[in-house]
């Protein structure tokens, strides 16, 4: 007999089924042995009564989270027993055969309630148990559900979904790059991807004018709360466009995808405000406004574009400039003159997309111009002959005709713990790391042994000791 899901048992009245899964609750009135068999389509309640003796007595020893399948059929609940809160509140499952597919441990918190009174550190490590609770199976699903709605979304508008290397050059992109040993090719390495920046750009030179993808990102940053090393972004490319172009298409995506998937939230302005990063400061203190008109409304979505970034910001204890955004952010001057002399006058075609005060998003239009990208980098002391060598293909590349364009990225995790009303975005990550970039169920950062550190041309150095 196939295997029907919890849920679906509501067809089958009075019919035959078989079901498996796990041992949410065990409870005993009487004689009569109450069974809550959980799988991903819900609870079904089994009944065991003395009659079967056989059967009877391989549900006493039954314990939570046991893994079992059961044969039987399914039955209307007698009247007055029904539990309006589940959908197969009305039925339940009166047993021909069972078998224990697995036994459990007792496990090392209940993963009945919602979880937020566990610690973090015991529910990560048992990250596999900490899935098994109803609020999380939840947040996966409106996940998958976001994540499909973008993808149907943008293909609606001609986009086209491209998949970049993982194993890409380290750039100077604001973080640190996660490095990769090459094993055939000793002392050289490839870096894990901050964004697939300049492989989306190479897709605009070849033409594709309108691409996506649902991108990893993976950035070496120093411990922070609410950051993970690796995050999901929907990232986004478009040639012969405008900052207004992105803005509006990011707009429309947003507005349809909470109407769809979120109705019970009201988005507080629409159009979304755009707002200048001058403007925000002056008047929120923050590049990340909050604009919600009710803060303690659940409901409430107040969407914001940020716009006119300065080009650079100075560092003051390196004594040097940074990119705002990126390198390759277009400024909104072709003087190369004010450029390299006056660069803290100069403004940037950058803007960011915040929600509920969170930044959820960020993109900008690109230089195409090689002598602006040269000035740029030597605005952030790089030598011309030592940007040329670094980045051979973009100078390459543009060399052969290359479309004005840009893009945005928009980080999944942050609009998700938004929406959800999430306290951090590891609940709506299946397997998320610690603050400070640790996975406690696997165990990583972990050694390796001499030889894979041989076979890479790596050695490990480690501080001597002070003579006292």
């Amino acid at each position: 007999m196939k295997r029907t899901l919890n849920v679906e048992t509501i067809k089958y009245l009075k019919k035959g089924v078989k079901v498996c899964g796990w041992v949410q609750r065990k409870r005993s009135h009487g004689k009569i042995i109450f069974i809550d068999l959980r799988d991903r389509g819900g609870i079904l309640q089994i009944i065991f009564t003395p009659k079967d003796k056989k059967l009877y007595q391989l549900a006493q020893k039954l314990k939570p989270e046991w893994v079992i399948e059961v044969t039987g059929i399914i039955n209307r609940r007698p009247k007055g027993m029904e539990n309006p809160k589940i959908e197969t509140g009305k039925i339940e499952l009166q047993p021909k055969d069972l078998k224990t597919l697995s036994q459990a441990k007792t496990l090392p918190f209940s993963v009945e309630t919602p979880g937020y009174e566990i610690s973090e550190k015991i529910r990560l490590k048992y990250r596999y148990l900490d899935l098994r609770r109803k609020r999380l199976r939840k947040n996966l699903e409106i996940r998958q559900k976001v994540i499909h709605f973008m993808r149907d979304f943008l293909i609606r508008e001609g986009f086209i979904e491209v998949e970049t290397p993982i194993l890409t050059k380290s750039t100077p992109e604001g973080a640190r790059d996660f490095l990769v040993p090459s094993r055939l090719q000793p002392g050289k390495f490839y870096a894990l991807p901050q964004s697939p920046q300049q492989y989306k750009q190479m897709l605009q030179v070849a033409g594709i004018e309108k691409y996506f993808q649902i991108a990893r990102a993976l950035r070496d940053e120093d411990p922070r709360a609410d950051r993970q090393a690796e995050h999901t972004q929907l990232d986004i490319e478009m040639a012969f466009t405008k900052q207004k172009d992105v803005l509006d298409l990011i707009e429309k995506l947003y507005l349809n995808l909470v109407k769809r998937l979120f109705p019970k939230k009201k988005i507080t302005k629409i159009p979304f405000p755009r707002v200048t990063c001058k403007e925000a400061m002056r008047k929120y203190k923050t590049d990340k406004p909050d604009l919600r008109k009710d803060k303690k409304n659940p409901n409430e979505l107040a969407f914001c574009f940020i716009t006119d970034f300065p080009m650079f910001k100075w560092h003051e204890i390196e004594k040097e400039w940074g990119a705002m955004h990126h390198p390759f952010t277009k400024p909104q001057t072709d003087d190369l003159k004010k450029i390299k002399k006056e660069p803290e006058k100069v403004l940037a075609w950058q803007y960011d997309f915040s929600l509920n005060g969170y930044e959820i998003g960020g993109g900008s239009l690109r230089t195409t111009n090689p002598k602006i990208l040269l000035a740029v980098f030597e605005v952030l002391g790089h030598k011309k002959q030592e940007v040329k060598k670094q980045f051979p293909h973009y100078f390459e590349a543009f060399s052969y005709g290359v479309p004005p364009h840009g893009g945005i990225a928009t980080g999944i995790d942050r609009f998700l713990a938004v929406v959800l009303n999430e306290p951090n975005i590891r609940e709506v990550i299946a397997f998320p790391k610690t603050g400070d970039n640790r996975d406690l169920m696997m165990g990583v950062p972990a050694e390796v042994n001499a030889k894979q550190l041989k076979e890479s041309h790596i050695k490990i150095l480690t501080k001597k000791k002070k003579k006292r």
